[in-house]
């Protein structure tokens, strides 16, 4: 496990591309995001997406979000009207998931089978420019229904297992995951405040 420090704000260019690497190659990156500290993995690649079950303990039958680079890239892997276009743009990029009908390149591995997909665009660099050549799984990085901690070294304590990379920006001051709107109806509703 290789642990990369630097800044939010001011992060080195070279951890990016690093991170990538990882991620192009199979592996599971722990990365920030707006709100906590995510994991990720290659959508495309299926056992990556079954590590990152294992590593959270999470049951295959809960769906993974995704992570795409910026609000443009939504169409590349949901079907979005122009109604639900104009109430992502008024969110995104920030703390939200929008739940959307999934286009076919999204792997029904990812989604658990469903129809469906949750969609973030975090208001963090460092998360979208990691989904810049392909979309990242977008999940908690804790154990399934444990507590979501703030801080890179007490969640690998907690998972127990190694991640491939890690890129730590110290703690985070959010310990809340993004808000979740289903807009897979005509209403959008609220799933998750």
């Amino acid at each position: 496990m290789k642990i990369l420090k630097t800044s939010i704000d001011n992060f080195d260019e070279r951890i990016i591309g690093e991170a990538i690497n990882v991620l192009a190659n199979g592996g599971i990156v722990l990365y920030p995001t707006d709100t906590i500290y995510g994991l990720g993995a290659n959508i495309f690649d299926n056992k990556a997406v079954k590590k990152v079950f294992e590593i959270k303990q999470r049951s295959p039958l809960k769906p993974l979000s995704i992570l795409v680079s910026d609000v443009n890239a939504i169409d590349l892997v949901a079907k979005v009207s122009v109604q639900q276009k104009n109430l992502i743009n008024q969110y995104l990029p920030g703390p939200y998931t929008f739940i959307l009908k999934k286009r076919d390149i999204v792997p029904r591995f990812v989604t658990s089978g469903s129809t469906f997909v949750g969609v973030r665009v975090p208001d963090n660099e460092i998360a979208c420019r990691l989904a810049g050549i392909f979309p990242i799984t977008t999940t908690s990085a804790n154990l399934s229904d444990e507590e979501v901690l703030s801080n890179p070294n007490d969640i690998l304590d907690q998972l127990d297992c190694e991640v491939d990379l890690v890129i730590d920006v110290g703690n985070l001051e959010s310990s809340h995951a993004s808000k979740i709107i289903d807009l897979s109806n005509s209403n959008p509703k609220i799933i998750r405040k």
